[in-house]
Formats: structure tokens, C-alpha cells, sequence
């Protein structure tokens, strides 16, 4: 799901190929060599993607324990112990001889090692999904899509800014249930996610009356988007079923994809290709855990290392959970009681590190949470702040992380920061955002791609730059890009962010003028209009070149 006005996801395993072929009418056939000319499968970035480290688990046991066993049924209902024989056996959509099929799932063929180093991803989540789905009454198909989606790598973020295995653009994920903001992302979470992608693929079903394989182009480019291509077919008198439609050449081989897998997973003895063998049981439960958690201090109360504590609940940006909520965190099984016991014994105050601070002059609620790497709402809350003015010589108690920052290895920021320290073939540079930057323009400076800087710094081209954001900006080592890198490093280096006192006689001009800056900018950092005059004493924010003054 990478550009949708509604989306939802529901299922995770792998990342996918680009492909397809136009057919504009059912009754055009176009041979294997044409279609395969057209079919554009996996590039070797999404192999490397999926390749580069090894993100399995531990093999975790199933022991019944816990608040919510992520799946029963599945246990007394299927004799098999494995989970992709319970697959198999309720597998349900036709899979038709077409030439973009047979080039997905010879693709799949010649990489078995892709496969299975995303079911070795899937194996703690993938019992749950298919009895979420089985639950529901939807194809037991839809277990396999987020294998198409992101490879089964909640963590996986698009070019379009979805995120997850589900893959949600944050407006769909908002629409079916994901709350997102700086603690927490519902997009990443396994749970909700499936949750969400389970709604949507239901309404996105109806909407299509009941046709499948409409829905399922629709979960990845839009049902707006397939509609039309519906009507067009219906005016020209054309055929209007998934084949026959003139859709986005990702949609035309995301489909196709989808139906590969369920015939792998369907014939892979006869295809002679051996699945990563998952059992058909929970080995996860869901575990209340009442209020904010360090997850640093959870793990030790599981005793799990951190970074499995993290893979198990992506949802979490930050070191700890939202204080908000979802008070939940997904536990091994053989983990729960060791961890419920170990919990109960916390008091509310042992659950966070906290630390007194003392206010200094020029200190700001946004300042202070920054340098603790917390947020301002929780600080109001813990020092019951009602408004945002804050005394310096008071104290403030912030809750802090109990281990070191970096010891939080999948959090935001250091997700992150291992995406910027990544070594790549030519002259590294560093980009101070300034006021006024975007994306395109700092492109044409360095003479990038704006793709090129977002994938170097893990967001998105569409994604928002703040004013002193760090950028990562890799260039070929040619003496011209030295020359003007080293100029625009230089400019963008000495830009610094400065608060201003406004003197007796200080006017919006004579402002500008002092610090060479336009008056248009003044207004727009401080939400101020020049029809206003400016008072002595009032503060104001400035981005500034000091190259002079250093």
C-alpha cells in the first residue's frame, strides 16, 4: 500500500517486486516472451533490503501464559503442526495461467533464501495473523500479503510514507484505528495494524461487490484509483475484471505477487521448494501492562534481551511506551509469568527513571524536552503545568530513559542514526537545514536526487525538513562536487539558530538589516506580521549566518 486515500494492512511477510503488463481487454493474450519483456520483478536493492541482516528471532516456545494468547483455536482444529500446511488446506482463490504470475513466482523460485529469511521474520507474528484473518472470514490468502507489502519487516517505510508490514500511509492508518505521534506508531504495531488491515480490506471488499482481486489492487493503489479504471473499461466496452484493467504498473504486479505465494505455498512439494517451518500455535501473548513502561526495564523484567523486546513491539518510537497508551507489550509466552510477577512488584515510580532539574535562564518547556529526549506534554504532566511559562531557579522532575540512549536499538532515532552512518561510495557531506530549505532545492545544490537524500536518511521525499535537521548527502568524488559541497557544507554550517532580545528603537527592518535577513522570514519563524510593532524586551527567533563572527 504505498499511495492510498484509504488503506489498511493486515499481514506481513515479504518485500516485493515492481512488475506488470497492460492488458486493456480480456481477450488480449500476450505471449511469454512480451510479458516478460514487461515484468520488472524484485530490483537488487529490495533483495539487499530484505538480505542485509538478519532480523529472525530466537526460536521462541510456546508456553500458555499471559493476558491474551495470541491465538487458541488453531491448536485443537488442525492436526498439522505447521502453520503453512493450516494455510494450504484453506487456501481459496483461483490462480489463472498467466504469463505475470509464472514471472512472480519464478522469481520467488530462484531466490528461496529471500523466502526464507522472511518467514523466519514472520514466525513469531504469523499464527496470530492467520487466526485474526480465519476470524473474520476472509481469505486465508490475505496471511501472505504483507510478504508483498514489506517483506514482514514492521519497521519498513516507503518512498509514498507508508509504514509497517502493513504498509499505512498515516492518513489510512488514522482513518482505521492507528493512532500515531512521537511515543508511538499504531502503523508499526502488530496488533493494530493487522487490526486496521483487516477493516480495510473488508470495506475495500464490499466496495468492489464482493471481487477479490479489485480489492486487492485497491489496498495498494487506491480504490479511487480502481474505480476509474473500472468506468473507463465500462465505456469502451471492455472487459473489467483485475486482468483486464489499465492500472499503475506496481498495482498490475502487486496482485499477481499475492497469487505466486498462495501457489508456492499451495504446490511447494511439487514445486520442490522447502518452506522455514512455522509451528501452529501462539508463542506470543498480548500483556497488560497498566501505565508508561520503560522498555529497558521490561526487557530486564522478562528477562529478553532489549533489541528482542523492541522487534516484538515496533509500535514504540521512543525509550519507553506512549503514556497515553496502548498499555500493552507482546511477550513471549515462556516470558509472561516471569514478567507479570516481576511487574507487580514495581511501585508507579520505579516503572521510569526520573531526574530534578533545575530551570535556567532561557530555558524553554521545548528546550528542556529535547535535551532529555522526552516530550512536552509529559513534562506539563508530571509537574502539573497548566500553560507553557516556566520560572528559572525552579525545579522541574523529568522522566528519563534508565539505560543509555543507544542501548535502545530500534528506537527512532537510532533506527535512524545506523541509516545515516551507513558507508556508501563517495564523499560524505552533512546539511544543516536552514529557514526556507526543501528537499528539491538542497537536490539541486549537491546535484541529487531528492529520493537519493530521503533513502540516505531514512523518510520519505514527501516527507517534512525541520530548521536544523542534520541531512546525510553522499556525492561522487568528482573536484567540481568537492568544490561546491564544500562551499554549500560551509554556508550551511555556520547557520545557527539564536534568540533576540528587541532593543528600545529595534524595528522589523532594522532587524533584518542587522543580521541579513529578510523581514518576510522574521514573520514566518515567529508568527508575527511587520503591521505590528515590536516591543522592547520581546523575544525573538533568528537563523543566522555567524561565519564572521567565528
Amino acid at each position: 500500500m504505498k499511495y492510498i486515500t484509504l488503506s489498511i494492512a493486515a499481514v506481513m511477510l515479504l518485500s516485493g517486486c515492481q512488475s506488470v503488463l497492460k492488458q486493456n481487454n480480456a481477450q488480449n493474450h500476450d505471449t511469454n516472451a512480451d510479458a516478460q519483456a514487461l515484468i520488472d520483478v524484485a530490483s537488487a536493492v529490495e533483495i539487499n533490503q530484505a538480505l542485509l541482516k538478519d532480523e529472525a528471532l530466537d526460536i521462541i516456545h510456546p508456553i500458555a501464559d499471559g493476558d491474551i494468547d495470541l491465538g487458541k483455536k488453531g491448536q485443537e482444529s488442525y492436526i498439522s503442526n505447521d502453520v503453512w500446511q493450516r494455510i494450504r488446506t484453506n487456501l481459496s482463490f483461483e490462480i489463472p495461467e498467466n504469463p505475470r504470475i509464472t514471472a512472480q513466482r519464478n522469481w520467488f523460485l530462484k531466490h528461496p533464501s529471500y523466502l526464507n529469511r522472511v518467514a523466519k521474520r514472520a514466525e513469531p507474528f504469523l499464527f496470530y495473523i492467520v487466526e485474526a484473518i480465519e476470524a473474520n472470514n476472509i481469505p486465508v490468502e490475505i496471511a501472505l500479503l504483507p510478504i508483498v507489502e514489506s517483506a514482514f519487516d514492521p519497521f519498513a517505510y516507503s518512498h509514498g510514507r507508508a509504514s509497517g508490514m502493513w504498509q499505512f500511509v498515516p492518513a489510512t492508518g488514522k482513518r482505521f484505528g492507528m493512532k500515531q505521534n512521537w511515543w508511538y506508531d499504531g502503523r508499526r504495531d502488530v496488533v493494530a495494524s493487522t487490526q486496521g488491515a483487516i477493516k480495510y480490506l473488508q470495506y475495500l471488499h464490499q466496495f468492489f461487490d464482493g471481487d477479490w482481486m479489485l480489492a486487492l489492487a485497491a489496498y495498494n493503489s487506491g480504490e479511487g484509483r480502481v474505480q476509474r479504471a473500472v468506468r473507463n473499461n465500462k465505456k469502451k466496452n471492455l472487459a473489467t475484471d483485475f486482468w483486464s484493467l489499465d492500472l499503475p504498473k506496481e498495482t498490475r504486479a502487486y496482485v499477481p505477487k499475492l497469487l505466486a505465494l498462495a501457489d508456492i505455498v499451495k504446490r511447494s512439494d511439487e514445486l520442490k521448494i522447502k518452506l522455514h517451518e512455522i509451528d501452529n500455535s501462539a508463542v506470543i501473548s498480548k500483556v497488560n501492562i497498566g501505565s508508561q513502561l520503560d522498555l529497558a526495564k521490561a526487557a530486564q523484567l522478562a528477562e529478553l534481551p532489549l533489541i528482542e523486546l523492541q522487534r516484538l513491539n515496533p509500535g514504540f518510537n521512543r525509550w519507553a511506551t506512549d503514556p497515553d497508551g496502548p498499555h500493552y507489550l507482546l511477550l513471549p509466552n515462556h516470558k509472561v509469568a516471569t514478567f507479570k510477577q516481576g511487574l507487580a512488584k514495581l511501585s508507579p515510580n520505579e516503572r521510569l527513571a526520573w531526574q530534578r532539574y533545575k530551570i535556567k535562564n532561557g530555558d524553554s518547556l521545548g528546550k528542556i524536552a529535547q535535551s532529555f529526549n522526552t516530550e512536552i506534554a509529559l513534562i506539563k504532566q508530571v509537574n502539573n503545568i497548566k500553560g507553557t511559562q516556566i520560572r528559572a531557579g525552579k525545579y522541574l522532575l523529568i522522566p528519563v530513559a534508565t539505560a543509555s540512549l543507544d542501548s535502545y536499538l530500534l528506537s527512532q532515532n537510532q533506527r535512524l542514526a545506523k541509516t545515516q552512518n551507513k558507508v556508501l561510495a563517495g564523499e560524505k557531506r552533512i546539511h544543516l537545514v536552514k529557514a526556507g530549505d526543501t528537499l528539491w532545492d538542497i537536490g539541486r545544490t549537491y546535484k541529487v536526487s531528492t529520493r537519493s537524500i530521503a533513502k540516505w536518511n531514512g523518510m520519505a521525499p514527501r516527507d517534512t525538513i525541520k530548521l536544523g535537521q542534520k541531512l546525510v548527502i553522499w556525492q561522487k568524488t568528482t573536484s567540481k562536487n568537492l568544490l561546491s559541497a564544500n562551499q554549500a557544507q560551509n554556508e550551511q554550517a555556520i547557520m545557527r539558530n539564536i534568540n533576540y532580545r528587541v532593543r528600545k528603537g529595534d524595528s522589523f527592518a532594522r532587524i533584518a538589516d542587522k543580521f541579513n535577513v529578510s523581514i518576510k522570514d522574521i514573520e514566518r519563524w515567529n508568527s508575527l506580521s511587520r503591521k505590528k510593532y515590536l516591543q522592547p524586551g520581546q523575544m525573538l527567533k533568528l537563523s543566522v549566518d555567524v561565519t564572521n563572527n567565528i
